[in-house]
């Protein structure tokens, strides 16, 4: 899984990380924190890249989010799936080949996706 599983005809095809690392620019100017982008693919059977984000209120974790995904639509690049609120303390937006969880504190603290998926390896880490 190397490559955006839905651009259009149109568009230049973007590499899956291409994709992470543009959701991490996207999050880190609207000023999500302890953003971590980690390579699963070699652990992972449905994906290959998190994005993972923290945001300071539920409001933020949707700006975040939001911001996300309106930057990537400019690149042709849709998503699959999106769940989760603001008010519920998580969004997940699914790319395919990349998924972004945007958290607040307490929820990241409490799923650890960082450690439970720590066979992974983090490509970029912005605090």
């Amino acid at each position: 899984m190397t490559s955006s599983t839905h651009p259009t005809e149109e568009s230049e095809r973007l590499e899956s990380e291409d994709i992470a690392r543009l959701a991490v620019e996207v999050a880190s100017d609207h000023l999500g924190s302890d953003i971590a982008l980690l390579d699963i693919s070699e652990v992972s059977d449905f994906t290959d890249f998190f994005v993972i984000v923290t945001g300071e209120t539920s409001r933020h974790l949707e700006a975040v989010a939001s911001d996300v995904t309106r930057s990537l639509r400019k690149k042709k690049v849709r998503p699959l799936h999106r769940e989760g609120t603001g008010q519920g303390g998580w969004i997940l937006v699914d790319y395919g080949d990349v998924v972004l969880h945007v958290f607040d504190r307490e929820t990241r603290e409490r799923y650890a996706l960082e450690r439970l998926w720590s066979r992974g390896r983090e490509i970029v880490r912005v605090q």
